[in-house]
């Protein structure tokens, strides 16, 4: 089994990517391959709209993007996973623009016809909801607030989703970034761990593989 995460934080060592690292050493304790891509390190430039990658080509699994950069490599890695974690914080009541950008460029995953103007793309892989996927979120405003500060950037990190057939089976909001004491970064700390590991037994269960001992 293989899982990536996707880090839209601008810091490398903040409680975010500290949380997403926590949910990935959960999922290998649990038996699975994992990957991290931190995005602020990666060459993925703005996308154009051409519309050119969900247009041609419909029998290839990601369609062609006429920039050169390093989204085509992420995507071909993207379809390898089993599950999925994205984190972000929360910037401005949403996604960082760096997270907003790399879905933007997740368009390709999905074929429509030219004429068929005004109707949904579909999937050009369909994972038929057997690959699963926890979002992480973080911000300074209190936990309480996870409806106004987390429930944005989870509507959009799993935009995607519904096209690709990917379920979502876990959210946690973690506010009051800036105060948190030692023992309560700890404590989310242990409970993005366990989210990793359930994100596993999740796909296993699915897949009807037995859980790991």
């Amino acid at each position: 089994m293989y899982i990536i995460g996707f880090s839209g934080s601008p810091r490398l060592n903040g409680i975010c990517s500290r949380l997403m690292q926590s949910a990935l050493d959960g999922a290998l304790q649990q038996g699975a391959d994992v990957k991290r891509y931190d995005l602020i390190k990666l060459d993925i430039k703005h996308c154009l709209g051409c519309c050119q990658c969900i247009f041609d080509d419909p029998q290839l699994p990601v369609g062609r993007c006429p920039l050169k950069d390093d989204m085509a490599a992420v995507l071909e890695d993207y379809m390898l996973a089993d599950g999925y974690i994205f984190a972000c914080p929360v910037y401005h009541g949403t996604v960082t623009a760096l997270m907003k950008k790399f879905i933007e460029r997740k368009f390709g995953l999905s074929w429509r016809a030219p004429e068929a103007a005004g109707k949904l793309p579909e999937s050009r892989v369909p994972a038929d909801f057997k690959k699963k996927a926890i979002m992480i979120a973080t911000g300074n405003s209190p936990d309480e607030f996870v409806e106004v500060m987390g429930d944005p950037c989870f509507e959009v990190m799993s935009s995607d989703w519904m096209v690709e057939q990917v379920e979502t089976v876990g959210k946690m909001y973690v506010g009051g970034v800036e105060t948190l004491s030692p023992a309560d970064t700890e404590d989310r700390l242990k409970k993005a761990f366990d989210a990793g590991s359930h994100l596993v037994e999740a796909i296993r269960r699915d897949l009807g593989q037995p859980a790991q001992r």
